[in-house]
């Protein structure tokens, strides 16, 4: 009777124990599944998890459908190894499909497992033969061991000093002088107390680090403003004025998926401001990320699974205007694929990086580079290893014209966090490096920069906040550069570009005069009490002679001007000789006379001081007037300082319409309308991937 009651007992105990691990179970699989339809896969993962480990091996069914669920999860949070360990018991539980080998594949592929993944793309192909993603991963799994063998003239570095022990990814460069570094990073620092049920740390942050004078990089700081949130913040670029920061944001709602949405930040006062969100389209269920700007800043690139698309991510772009955002298309083929685009990048010669699982390649996404050829298409190129790994490489970002910079990898990291590298590939590089400024002032960021060359170039290039522009040459090219600002008039260089053994930077000067104020002509030398120019006078004659031939339209008052010793008549009457001078050799050099006046004003109109002067001479401040009586307070040697500053030719610009119209008011010769050059982009499957 006893053994009975103790048999009884026991079963009751295990039919509990049972009872109690199958609600465990279910409960494990809901949350599970809740998480899952939110995107949170590390917490899904680790559901679905728990529920695998309590489902009984002689439920062999049930194991093969819940480590599915669960290998899923892991590819999704790149624990590469682990997926393939749980799409293994999959098949080893006969719940297996096509799309478990093709997945099964695809993370062999990662790993660098490519003979295993070999085979299984070559079952997924006996199934489907059709099956073009099968067929691209088949490929690579083949011929990746000989590219990687090949190499390429790539160097690559990890970069310790930006690194973490969590993930640091989408390195861009900031600054004129690129010593800014921003990236993402869910790196403890990060705001918000939560871990992301998405990767299981913090949620991504935008830190930065900044290089000192000797070049060596500091430590990464937190963003102290209201750019980051608890959210994740990331994957950012700049616009051309770098008073614009384009970012991805993916915010958590505990009801819906996470949209990833692009949104905008403004620089001001040396800070990011909070973020604002940017419609693109009004299709509210896709989502938007990895923004990317033109690098004439006319278009911005982005990445999206919005229907319409090549399948996967795309890459899409949308043209930005001045009254907002134009409409949306997909760049399409050869760049998009059946797989995932991600990640667009320019370099600033309008070469398109980008990362994608859809081409083939030596593992995860591989870096490619699209670029536009003589035929107006885009043409594409695969950089080869170390560049690209067997893992996922993306978030180029270069230093200026020249091909070296940062870019993320999750290469070699066994929990599949993202870290920062260095890359250089040498090259030869001849650039152009310019500056534009208003004559006798500061620089012009708002100025327009034209450049055309022999071989049919014809761009706008941008300029930066200092005023200066980058722009990579062709040997063999003759270019003209002309300068333009509202307020200014034109200024024009020209270069010819022959071919060298090393890289070379060619600096060009855009001083712009103002249209608005008196210009001084400097380096104009007369014989003492004399209006007869000196010989050294002649390169800034010469100059002045260019300008108003690059300036067509202008005319000018051309003045000399007197310190005040001497008298009245005496003064203007030797100005008035001096500025006749000029304005004579000026007509002797091909100027017509109609288009200069010449004025001796003496000493009538002293030097007013401009803000750029008192840099020279710190003791004048801006609006200071160089009158007698403000000379004769000084010290002897800045008296004879002001002296000299008084002692001065310059010119003002009286008219901008010179020869524009006829006797009755007509407009007699209306300028052409630039024509501007157009990428056509193949939409055919006529394109190859140079190795």
């Amino acid at each position: 009777m006893t053994n009975n009651r103790h048999y009884i007992c026991f079963f009751t105990i295990a039919a509990t124990l049972l009872l109690l691990s199958a609600c465990g179970i279910d409960r494990n699989l809901k949350r599970g599944e809740k998480y899952l339809a939110l995107g949170e896969y590390y917490d899904a993962a680790n559901e679905f998890k728990q529920a695998y480990s309590k489902t009984p091996p002689k439920e062999r069914d049930k194991r093969g459908q819940r480590a599915a669920k669960l290998a899923y999860c892991y590819e999704k949070i790149n624990s590469t190894q682990k997926a393939i360990a749980a799409y293994r018991n999959v098949i080893r539980y006969k719940q297996d499909s096509v799309d478990t080998h093709f997945a099964l594949a695809r993370q062999l592929l990662k790993n660098g497992n490519y003979k295993e993944a070999a085979k299984e793309y070559q079952l997924v192909l006996d199934s489907m033969p059709d099956h073009m993603l099968a067929r691209e991963g088949l490929n690579s799994a083949v011929n990746a061991p000989k590219w990687k063998e090949a190499g390429s003239r790539y160097t690559v570095k990890k970069m310790e000093v930006f690194n973490s022990r969590r993930a640091e990814y989408s390195p861009m460069l900031y600054g004129d002088q690129y010593d800014q570094l921003y990236f993402t990073s869910t790196r403890n620092e990060a705001q918000g107390d939560e871990l992301s049920g998405i990767t299981g740390t913090k949620p991504g942050d935008i830190f930065f680090s900044q290089k000192d004078d000797k070049g060596k990089w500091g430590k990464p700081q937190s963003i102290e403003s209201g750019l980051n949130s608890q959210y994740d913040e990331g994957a950012c670029c700049f616009s051309i004025d770098q008073r614009e920061m384009y970012l991805t944001q993916c915010s958590s709602d505990p009801s819906y998926p996470r949209y990833a949405k692009i949104m905008t930040s403004s620089r001001s006062d040396a800070a990011w401001g909070k973020p604002k969100y940017l419609e693109i389209s009004r299709d509210t269920l896709s989502s938007y990320a990895h923004p990317a700007l033109s690098p004439d800043g006319n278009w911005l690139y982005f990445v999206s699974d919005m229907p319409g698309g090549q399948g996967g991510l795309d890459i899409w772009r949308v043209r930005i205007t001045g009254g907002g955002l134009g409409g949306v298309e997909n760049v399409g083929k050869p760049i998009n694929t059946e797989g995932d685009e991600m990640f667009p990048t320019f370099r600033p010669n309008g070469d398109l990086y980008f990362s994608s699982n859809g081409h083939p390649g030596l593992g995860g996404l591989d870096i490619f580079i699209a670029t536009v050829g003589k035929d107006r298409r885009w043409h594409l190129e695969h950089p080869g290893y170390p560049l690209n790994s067997s893992g996922d490489d993306f978030g180029m970002t270069f230093e200026g014209p020249h091909n070296r910079g940062f870019f993320s990898s999750n290469r070699g990291d066994g929990r599949g966090w993202d870290h920062i590298y260095s890359f250089e590939k040498p090259e030869i590089v001849q650039t152009a490096k310019g500056w534009v400024y208003e004559q006798d002032g500061y620089e012009l960021p708002a100025a327009q920069v034209y450049m055309v060359g022999d071989d049919g170039t014809n761009q706008k290039l941008p300029v930066k906040s200092d005023g200066s522009f980058e722009q990579v040459l062709t040997p063999g090219v003759s270019y003209i550069f002309l300068a333009t600002c509202k307020g200014y008039l034109n200024h024009k260089e020209e270069l010819r570009v022959v071919e060298t053994s090393e890289s070379e930077e060619h600096v060009l000067q855009f001083p712009l005069p103002s249209i608005s104020v008196p210009v001084m002509i400097d380096n104009i030398f007369y014989d003492f009490d004399k209006a007869t120019l000196r010989p050294e006078s002649t390169t800034a004659l010469d100059e002045l002679v260019q300008l108003l031939n690059e300036n067509p339209n202008v005319t000018i008052e051309l003045s000399a001007h007197c310190d005040y010793k001497g008298s009245d008549a005496y003064n203007k009457r030797l100005a008035q000789r001096r500025a006749e001078s000029v304005v004579q050799y000026l007509i002797e050099h091909g100027i017509a006379q109609d288009r200069l006046s010449p004025v001796g004003y003496g000493k009538e109109k002293p030097k007013v001081i401009r803000k750029k002067l008192t840099e020279r001479f710190n003791w004048l401040k801006e609006g200071d007037v160089l009158t007698e009586e403000y000379i004769k307070q000084l010290s002897d040697d800045k008296q004879e300082i002001c002296n000299q500053l008084n002692r001065r030719t310059e010119f003002i610009v009286l008219r901008t319409t010179y020869g524009m119209f006829d006797k009755d008011g007509n407009l007699t010769s209306p300028p052409p309308k630039p024509k501007k050059p157009q990428l056509e982009e193949s939409d055919d499957d006529g394109w190859e991937i140079d190795f």
